[in-house]
């Protein structure tokens, strides 16, 4: 299949880049009101807990943007991505831990209410830029009854579960990015294929022989190492599946 580069804003149809971008802007709101000189004199945590928002929506859309020349770099930054939202997370128990927040249990009614609302589809039109911005606004003032809540137990126990919820959805990515990778390969196998391929039409126009043992177009190769470096022989094009060879 031949090498085609398009388009890098697949990321924003990403149900886990909306959802980032809806627990950033409610990070931020809550290190706005509730972080303050008294529990937080430097402003280091404010800085620690919105860069880390801003880090999982950031790395998904730079690794989604890579897929088509580095599919081991798109699972990296989706990796990396998981693993700032477990950080924020972790800040966010440890708010809980300091002011006595008790997490919600499974039974509760803003738990349950949570996890049945889902995010809508977006439906982006030739304007995908200001489409996609008020697409994320509308997912998350459906969310902000919680995450804007005045009752501090609400806000910081429904952030939680949405960064639960978003950690779950790039996890299944990572899975289904390695699944893609183990049965198409990456940019630099494409490479490869597309280099075998004008190789092996360039030496058929050429009037190259055939495969000995599977009949696929041979390459003029050379030999790199060895007592006979220089040298030049036929390779099958199949290599390293067929290692057929041929004198020249």
């Amino acid at each position: 299949m031949p090498i085609e580069i398009k388009s890098i804003k697949g990321y924003y149809y990403l149900d886990a880049w909306v959802m980032s971008h809806i627990i950033h802007q409610a990070t931020i709101s809550f290190c706005r009101r509730y972080l303050n000189k008294d529990n937080d004199p430097g402003g280091r945590l404010y800085d620690q807990m919105v860069m880390a928002a801003r880090s999982a929506s950031a790395n998904i859309a730079e690794g989604s943007s890579r897929r088509q020349t580095s599919r081991e770099t798109e699972m990296r930054l989706t990796d990396v991505a998981r693993a700032t939202l477990c950080e924020l997370l972790s800040d966010f128990m440890a708010f809980s831990l300091t002011y006595n927040i008790e997490p919600w249990a499974k039974d509760d009614e803003n738990y349950r209410i949570l996890k049945e609302l889902q995010l809508e589809q977006p439906n982006y039109g030739p304007d995908i830029e200001r489409d996609a911005w008020l697409h994320v606004q509308a997912q998350r003032e459906r969310f902000a009854p919680w995450t804007e809540s005045n009752d501090l137990s609400v806000r910081v126990n429904s952030i939680k579960q949405l960064i639960n919820l978003t950690i779950f959805m790039l996890q299944k990515m990572i899975a289904q990015q390695l699944d893609d990778f183990k049965h198409t390969g990456g940019f630099t196998e494409g490479l490869a294929q597309e280099r075998v391929a004008t190789q092996s039409q360039h030496s058929l126009e050429q009037g190259a022989p055939l495969c000995p043992r599977c009949g696929k177009p041979m390459i003029r190769r050379t030999i790199k190492r060895g007592t006979k470096a220089g040298q030049q022989f036929w390779g099958c094009s199949g290599y390293p599946k067929c290692p057929g060879t041929r004198r020249v």
